[in-house]
């Protein structure tokens, strides 16, 4: 099963999840990109907060167009940001979107980590751009995420089977160091590399519920049913971490990169 059906799972806690990011807070490297008039496509949107921040950018005069799979988050997104005219958004997968038109930027921010197709997914939006156009991919390395200091052994635990599940579903732990090889095999050219870490620290604001999030994936009984873990586990993962959030934890780096390239002309 991929994140999809986790998410519909999650349902509305999940979407005011992603209703609290932002282009500034969640992926500040792309804002230089932006110009005004740009016709845009966000792949895998959710439901829309990120998409919202860029048609802002993009003027009156732009457009912005993000499409997601989970249709509970297009929903959501169309109520939420009904009163910004030049966005759209629309219930469809990557592979079926045909819009009729091309783009001068496609951006794709912490999506491709979960396909197992990813070049191909790439390929998609190669053709969907028009010649000279961009596209952004922002991505994790998930295999090397830092904790200061180390987290519960259970929650410990709990990670490293997380990242064998993915793996064993065909999804890439380091997708952000491959990223750059997957555009130049999809055709890309000009190919940039941009840190975009995400760094939490302990006295922060948001603290507590950014280094909390990994409680927030064992929540979900996927893993579980897939037999790759028993449920006595994975709750004491929850409230160990928990704990440890609240008391112990003093930093959480998970590393992102964002990953540009450029269709020839």
């Amino acid at each position: 099963m991929t994140e999809q059906k986790h998410i519909q799972r999650e349902g509305k806690g999940t979407a005011k999840l992603f209703d609290e990011r932002s282009l500034a807070n969640d992926y500040a490297t792309l804002a230089p990109l932006l110009k005004p008039g740009m016709k845009v496509l966000d792949v895998g949107c959710g439901t829309g907060a990120i998409s919202k921040d860029i048609a802002i950018m993009v003027g009156e005069s732009g457009h912005v167009t993000g499409i997601d799979n989970t249709e509970y988050f297009i929903e959501s997104g169309k109520e939420t940001y009904a009163s910004v005219k030049n966005l759209e958004l629309i219930y469809s997968d990557l592979f079926g979107f045909e819009p009729g038109e091309q783009y001068d930027l496609i951006v794709s921010a912490r999506v491709l980590q979960w396909l197992s197709n990813p070049v191909e997914a790439l390929k998609k939006m190669y053709s969907l751009l028009k010649p000279g156009g961009t596209v952004s991919i922002l991505d994790y390395n998930h295999e090397a995420l830092q904790w200061q200091p180390q987290p519960p052994v259970s929650m410990q635990r709990f990670y490293a089977t997380f990242l064998r599940w993915r793996g064993d579903a065909g999804m890439n732990n380091h997708i952000a160091e491959d990223l750059p090889d997957y555009l130049k095999k999809a055709g890309f050219t000009n190919i940039e590399e941009f840190d975009a870490d995400e760094v939490y620290q302990k006295g922060e604001a948001n603290f507590v519920s950014k280094a909390g999030i990994w409680a927030k994936v064992a929540q979900s009984k996927q893993m579980v049913e897939e037999g790759y873990i028993d449920d006595e586990s994975r709750l004491q993962a929850i409230d160990e971490y928990t704990e440890w959030v609240e008391n112990e934890a003093e930093q959480m780096v998970m590393r992102l990169k964002e990953v540009r390239g450029v269709k020839p002309e």
